[in-house]
């Protein structure tokens, strides 16, 4: 039998195993929105603040999570899905709902005696020579089968530039990303037969759509499996003669270029090597040269927070990464020398981006498997896009196209 209750007195609660306890006083705190806890035992409660957003949480085995949340907090949280502690219908509904009740939340979260172990983990990944190596290739180094089950033909990871990003269909995805490195381009104006360097070059398709209107490209990496799978991109298209492609440290480059480009890599780098970063750009172009950025930027609100505390993507997802803010990008173009031309934020578009990448990925669940990703790794996966998802939808972060310029 259901039991349904909108509050559970004090004596019924008594009643309840502690875990289920301790969750409801957990959820209770939300102070907006209507969310549906759904227990294994049969119990629904729901807590309802406002008629929107609502949600839905259904809770499978709460001792587990209850013992992954209290130890690790958000991180752990997260961790209970991959476990398949809890589930949920829709769960960037889910997470936008949560994200918006983060600080009454967060009172007992933030007290997770197991958050000094993300800081020290988080520490350990740094982005030195070896350790960027190390870490990018931990993502991008999974497998190209895998990710081209979900990307789309162009193999591009990283936001795209809709028409309209509320209406967009999954197979306007393609002709978005293509718009997307048209916009780039259009920040450098660069002109037939001028050279751009590409830092972070990814599996080939800026320098693809760049060559194809007889732009010269070196692009480097540090992905060995990007760097394959682009190099043979390059050969077979004919166009070897106007793509070079390096593994190479953003750090190594020594030559000038008439522009640069580098959509969503700044992203890795690390807070510690932002100002390395920037210096190259500024050394590596011509004076009077372009530079176009494609970076995810956290809010200045919640920066000195996520500054603190390394959540579930740097801990899962992209080791050793930190997203800049919008005002500390501008401190570090203009300690550089960079002058700042422009900025677009884009986020609308990268939440439909993570939408139509996660539906594509649940598309392939099968053909993921078959290469040996068990079902945690694709939980993993989902979380990780409906996370951002949710962010995108809120302005928790944001996503610029960004345009600079050495002076003359």
């Amino acid at each position: 039998m259901i039991r349904e209750t909108a509050a559970q007195p004090a004596s019924s609660r008594l009643a309840l195993p502690i875990q289920t306890r301790l969750l409801l006083t957990l959820f209770e705190k939300i102070e907006t929105g209507n969310l549906e806890l759904r227990f294994a035992n049969g119990l629904i409660q729901r807590i309802k603040r406002d008629p929107a957003p609502t949600a839905q949480l259904r809770i499978l085995r709460p001792a587990a999570m209850v013992a992954r949340s209290l130890l690790r907090g958000p991180v752990g949280f997260a961790e209970s899905y991959l476990a398949g502690d809890w589930d949920s219908p829709d769960l960037a509904s889910l997470l936008r709902l949560l994200a918006q009740n983060q600080k009454a939340i967060s009172r007992i979260a933030d007290s997770a005696p197991g958050l000094w172990l993300d800081r020290v983990r988080h520490r350990l990944r740094a982005n030195n020579r070896s350790g960027s190596r190390r870490n990018i290739r931990a993502h991008y180094d999974l497998s190209n089968d895998f990710y081209r089950l979900w990307l789309d033909p162009s193999m591009t990871y990283s936001s795209a530039l809709f028409e309209n990003p509320l209406t967009s269909s999954p197979y306007q995805l393609q002709s978005a990303q293509e718009r997307k490195y048209r916009r780039m381009l259009e920040l450098t104006g660069a002109r037939p037969g001028e050279h751009i360097l590409e830092i972070g070059c990814g599996w080939g398709g800026f320098a693809c759509s760049a060559a194809e209107q007889g732009i010269r490209v070196t692009g480097i990496t540090l992905s060995e499996a990007q760097l394959e799978f682009a190099g043979r991109r390059i050969r077979q298209a004919g166009i070897g003669d106007r793509v070079t492609l390096k593994l190479q440290d953003y750090r190594d480059v020594r030559e000038q270029y008439d522009h640069i480009i580098s959509i969503e890599m700044l992203e890795a780098v690390g807070e510690d090597y932002w100002p390395v970063y920037f210096e190259t750009l500024r050394r590596s172009l011509r004076p009077g040269g372009r530079a176009a950025l494609q970076v995810i930027v956290i809010d200045a609100a919640r920066e000195e927070r996520y500054r603190r505390q390394p959540d579930f993507i740097q801990v899962h997802i992209f080791p050793g990464g930190m997203l800049p803010s919008r005002q500390r990008l501008q401190a570090l173009a203009r300690e550089a020398g960079l002058e700042w031309l422009s900025d677009d934020a884009i986020g609308s578009h990268y939440a439909r981006t993570c939408a139509l990448w996660d539906q594509r990925v649940d598309q392939a669940e099968d053909a993921i498997r078959q290469l040996g990703f068990d079902d945690a790794f694709l939980r993993r996966w989902h979380y990780y896009l409906n996370y951002c998802q949710a962010g995108f939808e809120l302005g928790m972060i944001d996503v610029l196209q960004l345009g600079l310029r050495r002076p003359e």
